[in-house]
Order: C-alpha cells, then structure tokens, then sequence
C-alpha cells in the first residue's frame, strides 16, 4: 500500500481521480500511467508476446461501453464486438475503481477457476494503451494474493502494432460461486 501512496503523491493528479484508501484510479480511465502497480512488472510489447508464448494467463479488463449483462441467464448484450489477446479471458468492467461488489467476486471466482486454485501461475493484465483499467486490474490480482502480475501496458493496441492477431471474444462466463477458500 505505501508503494500505491508514494505514486499517488508523486503524482500531479486530481485527487478526485483515486480511491484514496485502495489506491485504484475511479475516473478518467485512458490517460499516461507513470508506474506500474506496486508488486508488478510493466511488460513491453516483446516480453508480453514471450509471455504469451509461455503460456502465461493473459486477462483483458477492457471495459464493454454500452454492455448490459443479464446476471440471471449468464447473458452479455454488447453493444459492439470485442477482439482480443488470443487465449485471453476478458472480465469487462472488472477494472473499474468502483466496481459492483458482484464484480469483483465475478473476477475473483473466475481467477480461482482459472488458476486451479494456484496463486503462482503467471499472469499477464492488459486492456488498451494508457488504460487505468488494466493498471487496476492488476493491482487487484497482486491484492487477491497472485504473486506472478505482469502489467501489459499497451495491451490490444500494442499487440495490434507489434503484427499479433486479435480474435473475436466474449465476457467470461459467471462460474457457479466456489466454496470459500
């Protein structure tokens, strides 16, 4: 938590703009990201494409603008397509400073599933360039004990520029609530 302090204070930002007990940017998501999330490594494009390469769980926080999800049929209505890191799981909307408390279980139900459980596997979080989603993202996965975060700063828009292929994709689906740890 002191790193996330010492950035906010390094930082000449509005502090209407951070949570000030969790550190998570609340607003004005896309804009230049000084650092990356206390306990993170920020990946370059060549180092995201190794880790893809190495199998590493690559998790799009992207956010679905305009998306209704219907919580009783597991059902999302985007109101536009969404293309993304082959493999990667998308958890719309879980990037946001202020998510619904269901989103947040959403995110971490989906992690444990993923994971089987693991708090060591590597784990790649991404969105957009100059994206505070995916910087939230994950300082979330570093908060929920997943000790191997890298943070892909230029996320889809660096991939796309490096030559990778982008695939079309949907929200991860809400899994049946796992027992408590």
């Amino acid at each position: 938590m002191l790193g996330v302090l010492l950035l906010l204070a390094a930082a000449p930002a509005d502090p209407a703009l951070f949570d000030p007990v969790t550190g998570y940017r609340i607003a004005s998501y896309r804009g230049v990201i000084p650092a990356p999330p206390p306990g993170t490594q920020r990946l370059s494009d060549s180092e995201a494409a190794k880790a893809h390469d190495a199998n590493a769980l690559f998790i799009d926080f992207t956010p679905a603008p305009g998306a209704i999800h219907d919580t009783v049929r597991d059902i999302w209505h985007l109101a536009e397509p969404h293309d993304t890191i082959p493999g990667a799981h998308w958890f719309p909307e879980a990037g946001r400073g202020t998510a619904e408390p269901a989103v947040d279980r959403w995110l971490d139900e989906g992690m444990r599933r993923l994971t089987h459980g693991t708090r060591r596997h590597a784990i790649v979080a991404f969105c957009l360039a100059d994206c505070w989603m995916s910087w939230n993202g994950s300082w979330k996965l570093r908060r929920l004990g997943y000790r191997h975060v890298a943070w892909y700063a230029n996320g889809i828009d660096g991939w796309k520029e490096i030559g990778k292929p982008l695939v079309p994709t949907l929200p991860e689906s809400q899994p049946a609530p796992l027992p408590s740890p």
